[in-house]
């Protein structure tokens, strides 16, 4: 079969099928299967290959994915193949190079645009004609074709062109507003009074809005950043912990976004000098609920706005999933199943607390029990408890809930975060008074969590009477299960990394690599890493007015605490994540 094309013709699934064999990648069956499926002359022929469900003959039958058939064609035809990560995409400018009307008649992506090159994606390597056209419009630049794959670019082209006139159309219609009223920055407080805000019912708002929040759904953020600058504002995504920047919008448009979802969570969107909270619950483009928890802190270039996203698949896990081992989940049921006392989780913001607190509780919620929570505010609403929102403007503090749980019969407490001396002082008076209660405190490991209740004016001998125990917890980025690739370890590394406690170095471990399932950063997903502190008569006399953390945390480590690194190297050696991740996150051991 003649495979050399010398002019303008579209991919044919005879074409493919033939290479795919040539490959010995599909099977005469398999091959027959394409063929009479391919009724469909619309659809690209990759596609219906996919669809087939055709099964690789080279890779041990593993099924083929729109996304490798595009890696394959590429190599196929000798162009460079392009995996299309949106957040690595300045959409405002590739947006610019055609029209949209242009680029869905070839079925093409402007992906990247620099001084010297213009690149561009498409899944049909025999159509150039735009080609030439393009190189008339960008005299001094290169055109780079590029394969991806066409599930893909025909979604972003809808998507980054619905994105870019919603932008345009708003950027347009308060053009000669933005000239004559500055933006709100600290640098024009006096001016303040005379500015008026885009409108953020504008259609345009809406539709940016209601786009930027199902693409955080869609790339698994856990929060988005929206911060206002001088002149272009940055909107970014935290994404298995890590912060990427997705676009940057002008600072008349960002106001209006921000007033948006101000208008969305039911806040005050006069009130730009006062912090405020609120929520949104929407739903994904799968139907699935979802719960926003927004929060503003005013700049000096406007307010800045974070976005919290809660997916209540993500808040309600077993144990096996959040990352216990069995020496540390046999530790927590121990402590959490006690009739009375106090038990702290704690870490940085962000380290997976709520989502521990929240699976506790869900399996502590029987018909039997009477489970009452006082949150700031409530991180995701459950039909198995009884849920209390501290509104402070109102004088409903954590104290007040608290003694207000008091009358309310409960067996177990959860209280959102201990603050000041006063919650401290009603969850201890609860704990005495036979209630077991969980609460989170800010601590960079267990121990230092009795060091925190003795700054904030708790006596020592109340720690010793109520404390159970504390558990300390991190999110380590899980190590991409398509990628990963294993490494040798050095005894140097291993020792410095389990340190002071002795373990066997595994054979190997496994380095992040990067692919097109993670968007070529090595890891997907996050998983737990524990320190438990449990209480003891020995570790008891301890917990004194001056209690030095250092000498409390080799006693606990000698009556078997693991420290967070060593729960961390668990997880390298078992090839869940890094080294270099264990070493980012978790912080240093005890030196003997």
């Amino acid at each position: 079969m003649n495979i050399n094309k010398t002019k303008e013709t579209k991919l044919t699934l005879e074409q493919v099928l033939f290479w795919l064999q040539v490959d010995g990648i599909i099977s005469d069956a398999d091959y027959e299967k394409c063929k009479q499926y391919s009724a469909n002359k619309q659809t690209h022929p990759l596609k219906i290959v996919v669809d087939c469900e055709v099964r690789d003959q080279t890779q041990l039958g593993k099924q083929l994915t729109l996304e490798g058939l595009s890696e394959w064609l590429a190599r196929k035809v000798s162009l460079p193949y392009y995996y299309i990560d949106p957040l690595k995409i300045d959409v405002a400018a590739v947006t610019m190079i055609y029209s949209k009307a242009y680029a869905s008649n070839y079925n093409i992506l402007p992906v990247q645009i620099t001084e010297d090159e213009v690149v561009v994606a498409t899944a049909e390597p025999y159509i150039r004609a735009w080609e030439a056209d393009l190189g008339r419009m960008q005299n001094n630049r290169h055109v780079k074709r590029v394969i991806a794959n066409p599930d893909e670019i025909k979604r972003y082209l809808t998507e980054f062109y619905a994105f870019a006139k919603s932008l345009k159309g708003a950027t347009t219609a308060h053009a000669e507003q933005q000239s004559s009223q500055p933006v709100q920055n600290f640098e024009q407080l006096v001016e303040l009074s005379k500015a008026a805000d885009v409108d953020a019912n504008n259609q345009h708002i809406v539709n940016l809005v209601s786009w930027l929040l199902q693409y955080a759904f869609d790339q698994r953020a856990s929060d988005i950043h929206i911060e206002p600058r001088r002149k272009l504002g940055n909107v970014r995504f935290r994404i298995d912990g890590v912060l990427h920047t997705v676009y940057q919008l002008p600072a008349s448009i960002m106001v209006a976004v921000v007033s948006r979802l101000k208008i969305l969570s039911r806040m005050n969107i006069a009130e730009k000098r006062l912090p405020q909270d609120g929520r949104i619950k929407t739903k994904t483009s799968q139907n699935k609920e979802i719960e926003l928890r927004l929060s503003t802190m005013p700049t000096a270039f406007g307010e800045k706005l974070v976005l919290r996203i809660f997916d209540p698949d993500v808040l309600l896990r077993n144990y096996q999933q959040l990352g216990f081992n069995k020496t540390e989940l046999a530790v927590w049921n121990r402590m959490t199943s006690q009739a009375h006392g106090i038990i702290l989780v704690t870490g940085p913001t962000g380290s997976g607390k709520t989502t521990t607190l929240y699976s506790t509780l869900k399996k502590l919620a029987t018909p039997e029990i009477n489970l009452c929570t006082v949150e700031d505010p409530i991180e995701q609403v459950d039909p198995s408890f009884n849920q209390m929102q501290v509104q402070h403007n109102i004088g409903l503090d954590f104290a007040a809930g608290i003694r207000t749980l008091m009358r309310q019969d409960p067996d177990i407490i959860m209280v959102g975060e201990i603050r000041d001396l006063e919650t401290a002082e009603m969850a201890i008076q609860a704990s005495l008074t036979g209630h077991l209660v969980l609460s989170t405190l800010h601590t960079n490991n267990a121990p230092a969590a009795i060091t925190r209740l003795l700054n904030i004016g708790v006596p020592a001998y109340l720690i010793q009477q109520t404390l159970l125990g504390v558990m300390a917890q991190r999110l380590l980025r899980m190590l991409c299960r398509y990628c990963k690739k294993p490494v040798e370890v050095s005894d140097e590394q291993w020792q410095n990394l389990i340190a002071p406690f002795k373990a066997e170095k595994p054979q190997q471990i496994y380095q992040a690599f990067g692919c097109t399932e993670c968007r070529h950063t090595g890891y997907s997903g996050r998983i737990g890493i524990y320190e438990i502190f449990e209480s003891t008569p020995t570790l008891k006399k301890l917990m004194i007015a001056d209690c030095d953390t250092s000498v409390l945390q080799k006693q606990a480590i000698k009556e078997g605490m693991r420290t967070l690194r060593f729960s961390g190297a668990e997880k390298v050696a078992a090839g869940l994540t890094t080294i270099d991740e264990v070493l980012r996150v978790a912080p240093e051991g005890v030196d003997y």
